[in-house]
């Protein structure tokens, strides 16, 4: 969903959480009540509307899978690999004795 649409349903839900029960004559369990049947309208619409996007685009295409994963390769961060092997690499200690420190 796009911040706007996040942004107009978080305000219209602070609306009737706040302005409207207070300016009627409701009591406080019908209030709340009526806050969460909006909250439940407003999520069955949020989740209708993302349904019908996801069944009006249409199939994937291979070139758009490719590409996809192509990008996504390109924005993948690795960290360099580190060679023990390398010169001027000093081998690990082998595991041992422990050595005593103090006596």
């Amino acid at each position: 969903m796009s911040v706007v649409f996040r942004t107009h349903v978080s305000m219209l839900l602070f609306l009737l959480a706040e302005l409207w029960p207070a300016q009627s004559g409701l009591s406080g369990l019908m209030a709340s009540m009526a806050v969460a049947v909006a909250a439940s309208v407003v999520a069955t619409a949020a989740l209708l509307l993302a349904a019908v996007a996801a069944r009006t685009s249409g199939p994937l295409t291979p070139t758009r899978i490719r590409t996809a994963i192509r990008d996504r390769e390109l924005r993948t961060a690795f960290l360099a690999q580190r060679d023990p092997d390398a010169r001027g690499r000093r081998r690990p200690r082998a595991p041992g004795r422990s050595v005593l420190t103090a006596a």
